[in-house]
């Protein structure tokens, strides 16, 4: 889903920038950075869970900790 809103917004975005819409380009590419620091941190963090050491995190603590995992307690 990340990744075809990333490139649905990064289209328009360069389809609004040749037609000089300046600010309407500007939003949708900060939307479209938005979703491509989200699908990044979600495949750095499916590695982290999947080998079980996150040593080499990509992002720094106080941006994932914004966005951290939900984990049930029973």
């Amino acid at each position: 889903m990340c990744l075809i809103v990333t490139l649905i917004m990064f289209a328009l975005s360069i389809q609004n920038l040749m037609q000089s819409h300046w600010l309407v380009a500007s939003v949708q590419l900060l939307i479209s950075f938005g979703f491509l620091f989200l699908l990044l941190r979600n495949i750095r963090q499916a590695q982290c869970d999947r080998t079980g050491n996150c040593n080499s995190c990509v992002f720094p603590d106080f941006i994932t900790k914004l966005f951290k995992k939900k984990e049930d307690k029973e």
